[in-house]
């Protein structure tokens, strides 16, 4: 019996089917992802200029929690800006093809 074959491999919930969305119901929801995707990028920025600040101010003293903070911050901001370079060569990809 071959482990990989596609008899053992057994749904799960994300994967069961789903009614079918309308074409509206499949924007709203990409619309969505994307807003919470920019939120979390907003809110880690927040976070890291809170601690930035504080540690400025004296408040707090843990230099390594707030470096740590600042470079979660950077990394979430880059991986959101090269998956908006991604979906705008998708777009542009698109656009090119011939129907």
């Amino acid at each position: 019996m071959n482990i990989y074959s596609l008899e053992n491999i057994q749904p799960t919930s994300a994967q069961t089917i789903q009614k079918k969305q309308t074409v509206g119901e499949a924007q709203q929801a990409f619309a969505q992802s994307l807003q919470g995707a920019i939120e979390n990028i907003n809110n880690a920025q927040q976070v890291s200029d809170q601690k930035t600040e504080a540690l400025a101010k004296g408040e707090i003293d843990d230099l390594h929690d707030v470096m740590i903070t600042a470079q979660k911050a950077s990394i979430v901001l880059q991986t959101g800006v090269e998956v908006q370079k991604k979906a705008v060569d998708a777009y542009n990809e698109i656009m090119r093809m011939q129907v």
